[in-house]
């Protein structure tokens, strides 16, 4: 019963910020078409609506089983797999071009930007003088609002004849799937191989995959995920030079986007849970991890570009956008119901399980050290909410913190049940609402 009070608390957050949001504020107020996420409501059904039902049917159905008898690798391959297939299908209920091909071209997005960045080097030198509305050609909202990875990644992309938004689309489905098999890593080096294999069918068949396809922050995901899961392999595995390309995943998390700097909890989560390793060998780790960490910032740093100046001019444009009219009373606490949306109702009972298992020091090792990871990723996102910086369209923005909470639901009972409660509400929102990402 108390998974499902706590189940229930979930769903009356999202009811009330979708009963006090429409009738309390207007659209100018929140900028957004369908409180609490942007968006239009509008009821529809699409070319990838049956292939949805059947992957969310065969994970509900064979799933739970899958992932307990299948050897790891395969696991983890099995996992991508039908992680994508789940993305592909949802993204697809709004059709090709409006659910893949055109969500990276409209005005706000890295597409649009592309040209402008025939001279590479030129341009990053000159980036952050196009940041705040009202200088020369200021980037689009999404460009502006990032540093130079995000856009970059897309220009790249162009450069080697992966053109438009179909290719841009493919690139942030596939490897934004790929978080799921990251977090698996990280919760079996950290935790156990039960409860990673207990929490897989739950990161397939999370609703964060409705904004994963097609969104560039799939892609940050990814790459932070598997910043955390390289880091996890080098405190708890055999060779600590997995800290290297750890390091320098997690520099290039900070030039995709500001806001993943708040990832550097959980990485301090992971140095915790690995700190006879951190202890053993301290100066071979920090080493490693530095150096890689170095890398991308030097690089973007000896080209031109200023991160903190960079930072500093977005807060400017922040504010002079849907920031500074957007009231922090509601969005404080409406952000947690577009988290209940991202994560699911299952989740927030494992996240009651989580926290059972930091409260009861006779709960088993394997389940505290769980807990941790995902107390650590919770932590992210709440700082995240009380800076202000997050209001509204979170249900992207915290792509990257939210694809580590499902992996609570490790602790739940009758699996098949609250995997069900995941697909219904994933369903229920790429149906009833034209998401704006």
């Amino acid at each position: 019963m108390p998974d499902l009070y706590a189940a229930a608390a979930a769903a009356l957050l999202v009811i009330a910020a979708v009963l006090i949001g429409r009738n309390l504020y207007t659209f100018r107020t929140l900028v957004v078409g369908c409180p609490p996420v942007l968006g239009t409501c509008e009821a529809h059904v699409g070319p990838g609506t049956p292939a949805a039902i059947l992957v969310a049917a065969a994970v509900v159905a064979y799933g739970p089983s899958l992932a307990v008898r299948l050897p790891w690798r395969a696991l983890l391959a099995a996992a991508w797999g039908a992680a994508m297939a789940w993305i592909w299908s949802l993204a697809l209920i709004d059709g090709w071009q409006r659910g893949v091909a055109g969500r990276l071209t409209t005005k706000h997005e890295y597409l649009r930007v592309v040209d402008r960045f025939h001279d590479i080097p030129a341009t990053l030198r000159d980036f952050t003088h196009h940041i705040v509305l009202g200088s020369a050609a200021p980037w689009p909202a999404h460009t502006a609002g990032h540093p130079p990875a995000a856009p970059l990644t897309f220009v790249l992309l162009d450069r080697v004849g992966l053109r438009g938004g179909g290719w841009a689309g493919v690139w942030c489905i596939t490897v934004g799937a790929t978080a799921c098999a990251a977090v698996l890593i990280a919760v079996r080096a950290l935790a156990d191989e039960t409860l990673a294999r207990r929490a897989a069918p739950f990161l397939v068949l999370a609703p964060a995959a409705v904004w994963m396809g097609t969104s560039a922050d799939a892609y940050f995901a990814a790459v932070a995920a598997w910043a955390v899961a390289l880091l996890s392999l080098a405190v708890t595995g055999r060779s600590v030079w997995w800290a290297a390309p750890s390091g320098l995943l997690f520099g290039l998390t900070c030039y995709l986007s500001y806001g993943l700097t708040l990832v550097a909890f959980i990485a301090a989560a992971v140095l915790v849970l690995g700190r006879r390793r951190v202890r053993e060998r301290p100066v071979a780790l920090f080493a490693l991890l530095l150096a890689g960490l170095a890398v991308v910032p030097a690089a973007f740093t000896l080209a031109g570009f200023d991160w903190w100046e960079a930072y500093r001019l977005l807060v400017t444009r922040y504010y002079q956008g849907a920031g500074g009219v957007r009231p922090y009373g509601y969005w404080v606490w409406a952000n947690l119901a577009c988290t209940v949306l991202i994560t699911g109702l299952a989740t927030a009972a494992g996240l009651r399980r989580a926290g059972a298992a930091l409260l009861r020091p006779t709960r088993s090792a394997a389940d505290t050290r769980l807990a941790v990871l995902v107390a650590a990723a919770l932590l992210a996102l709440l700082v995240a909410d009380l800076s202000g910086m997050s209001k509204a369209e979170t249900e992207r923005i915290w792509l990257p913190f939210a694809v580590w909470l499902p992996a609570s639901c490790a602790f739940l009972p009758r699996p098949r049940a609250w995997l069900t409660a995941q697909a219904v509400l994933a369903l229920l929102i790429n149906h009833l609402v034209l998401t704006g990402w």
